[in-house]
């Protein structure tokens, strides 16, 4: 049978080479070896060839549009489907965060101990009542017993707040020589 190119094709159907070229990729048409289209596969594919150029432009602009229709949606669906598998993706990893976090929670929980009844904790302490106002208990710890985990119970060491110096003794020179000029 005949054998036409693409742009004989065209202008038979009336349509442009762009249109064919899409038929072709798509798989509707076939080309041969030589890179022509059979007739019988046009005709399968476009039908009897119709001579009135208008009715040709017409369906041909329809068609246009009707691909140019499709391949938007399609454009508009592989990136909704991208959309989707990157939430899906942010998704899985927040999930994996999340638990990954409520283990680490878990394991220091463990780690942690309740406080042990004799182990005075600094609110349990009570604040001495002293009535004199010169001094003040200052905490120290025992150094011997300190593990670095566990607080030993602090000793009070009762500091004055205010000492008066004592004064200085004078010699036998100098006290005599204070009396005599206060006098």
């Amino acid at each position: 049978m005949k054998k036409l190119s693409v742009s004989e094709l065209a202008k038979l159907y009336g349509y442009s080479r762009q249109a064919i070229y899409a038929h072709v990729n798509k798989g509707n048409l076939s080309k041969g070896s030589d890179g022509l289209i059979d007739f019988s596969e046009a005709l399968r594919v476009f039908g009897e060839p119709q001579n009135n150029s208008s009715t040709v432009n017409q369906s041909q602009s329809i068609n246009n549009q009707n691909l140019t229709e499709v391949d938007l949606l399609k454009r508009q669906v592989d990136i909704l489907e991208k959309q989707l598998n990157q939430a899906v993706q942010r998704e899985n990893q927040a999930l994996e965060r999340e638990s990954f976090y409520q283990e680490q929670i878990e394991a220091m929980q463990r780690l942690l101990e309740a406080p042990k009844s004799n182990m005075a904790t600094f609110t349990d302490q009570e604040q001495p009542q002293t009535n004199t106002a010169q001094e003040q208990p200052i905490l120290s710890t025992d150094d011997t017993k300190h593990d670095g985990l566990t607080t030993a119970s602090p000793k009070r060491i009762p500091i004055p707040q205010h000492i008066e110096p004592t004064p200085k003794k004078r010699s036998l020179l100098g006290r005599l020589t204070k009396a005599l000029f206060e006098d």
